[in-house]
């Protein structure tokens, strides 16, 4: 059985025990299969579907054509170990918005070098990125992008320039509501903000007023 956090538990290294100890708690936790609910104030990408033409490119479950306010949304992750034993993580973001259900893929694993991870985005993993993964003063996860690139095949072509993809991702706790919060916003040099949400999410075997 492997912790759901192990993969960031193993980049952060000793960095993780700064973590707010309901996150580590919850980081700790053996569990291979696991899911959390929540809702997003803000979700989706404001280039609606001309997102969609990407979409032969880069494979499905990446691309996000809606965008809205309080996003009902679902978050399933399995954890295991690769090939040579590094912790993995696979995390599916179920976006349900009014009218459509959109879905976001990644698979992430700890890359033995402090305080990085690789994740491939997708169902196919076209888009690959090295993140840099810290602790804020205030205990929450943050993950930023420090490379990314486009795999085909065996080849992987570099992202840099205005080609670059920029992700920054805050994993807090909401100390008043006893949950967890989250907050990402992907950006482009030429187009902007292309992925954003922010909201909160609880797993399923937690409860309000209680620690896992």
């Amino acid at each position: 059985m492997t912790a759901r956090g192990a993969a960031f538990l193993e980049a952060l290294g000793e960095t993780a025990e700064r973590l707010h100890p309901e996150i580590l708690a919850q980081m700790r936790v053996e569990a291979r299969n696991d899911s959390a609910e929540g809702v997003f104030a803000v979700a989706g990408s404001r280039f609606g579907r001309l997102a969609a033409l990407a979409s032969p490119l880069v494979g499905p479950r990446l691309l996000v054509t809606r965008f809205g306010r309080d996003v009902p949304f679902r978050i399933d992750t399995v954890s295991g170990r690769s090939r040579s034993g590094r912790a993995t993580l696979e995390t599916v973001r179920e976006f349900r918005f009014p009218g459509a259900t959109q879905h976001v893929a990644d698979r992430l694993i700890a890359t033995g070098h402090p305080g990085i991870v690789q994740n491939a985005l997708g169902a196919r993993g076209r888009v690959e990125m090295l993140e840099e993964c810290s602790v804020s003063d205030e205990g929450a996860l943050r993950m930023r992008t420090r490379a990314v690139a486009f795999r085909v095949g065996r080849h992987r072509i570099p992202l840099r320039g205005i080609l670059r993809i920029d992700v920054d991702l805050v994993d807090g706790w909401d100390v008043d509501r006893r949950r967890r919060t989250v907050e990402m916003r992907a950006t482009s040099p030429m187009l902007g903000t292309v992925l954003e949400y922010r909201g909160w999410y609880r797993y399923a075997d937690a409860t309000p007023g209680t620690a896992q």
